[in-house]
């Protein structure tokens, strides 16, 4: 089978940039969401993140120009789904959204359409039955896509083992490093080790055995890191953060959601409200003085 049309099933950050990287790959790409906010604000980043690449030199304005142009915006499902090869889906980490999402795109997809989940934490076979097509169902995992170029490869049980080298190949294409996790696991390879980061840093704060800043200093110095891991919360987002965070049943975990939540709760969701644990767009951990 060849992959020729793609369709993004979520608007939001991740969603935005895969479809962007699809186009530019020379894919035709339709970004499907509930909310129009949410596609207009989708189209200004990824013209945003064009001008970006096209001023450093990545890419030329003919480039960016054809890639805009292979990019369709819509509310409506069926559009969404027509003709489409493979849906990449990056909707909220809730597996009641992401089944009835799913069972959605299973009904109204043609019978060719490879379904993939761009979950971060959950495992796909926890939904994989609501797609009606359990064997064409697949986790594909994007990072940053520009900037970290890994994609995660998760089979479940019920997946077609052909699926795999095509996936491969559809994720080198996009210009990423595929990675195989050959058993389910909650965080694929790189999130398990972040995760671990993260849980570390957080148990410090809620212990109050040290501050944000003095935990991500520490982090920052002794491995030479542009950012620590309330910084990296930042940049993920920490309502993402705290999905995964309240679905671990340890005291830890619970005593760190409840700190993210506090958060939230003020409209601080990091990088993409402009104030997180830092503010943006200039943040103190990128000042000078900051690890003096």
């Amino acid at each position: 089978m060849e992959i020729k049309k793609v369709g993004i099933v979520g608007a939001g950050t991740l969603g935005s940039r895969i479809g962007l990287q699809a186009a530019l790959s020379g894919y035709k790409v339709v970004v499907y969401d509930l909310n129009q906010e949410a596609l207009d604000q989708a189209q200004k980043v990824i013209e945003k993140i064009l001008h970006v690449l096209n001023k450093a030199g990545v890419i030329h304005e003919a480039q960016a120009k054809a890639a805009l142009e292979r990019i369709a915006f819509t509310l409506s499902l069926d559009k969404a789904v027509d003709d489409v090869d493979l849906i990449s889906e990056s909707v909220t980490e809730d597996i009641g959204i992401k089944a009835k999402v799913w069972a959605a795109l299973g009904k109204a997809s043609p019978a060719k359409t490879i379904f993939t989940t761009n979950t971060s934490f959950l495992l796909p076979s926890l939904f994989a039955a609501d797609t009606g097509r359990p064997d064409k169902f697949c986790a594909l995992h994007f990072h940053d896509v520009f900037y970290a170029k890994i994609v995660d490869i998760m089979p479940h049980e019920g997946t077609d083992p052909a699926l795999i080298p095509l996936l491969e190949d559809f994720g080198r294409k996009l210009n990423q490093v595929p990675v195989i996790i050959k058993k389910e696991n909650p965080g694929y390879l790189f999130n398990t080790m972040l995760m671990a980061l993260l849980g570390a840093a957080g148990k410090l704060v809620t212990k109050e055995i040290g501050s944000i800043e003095d935990i991500d200093k520490s982090w920052m110095v002794n491995f030479h890191m542009p950012m620590g891991p309330f910084g990296i919360i930042d940049n993920i987002g920490l309502d993402t953060a705290w999905h995964v965070t309240k679905s671990m049943k340890d005291p830890a975990s619970q005593r760190f959601a409840n700190f993210l939540r506090s958060y939230m709760d003020q409209g601080k969701l990091g990088e993409k409200t402009g104030e997180g644990f830092y503010r943006y767009p200039n943040p103190a951990y990128k000042e000078p003085g900051f690890l003096k």
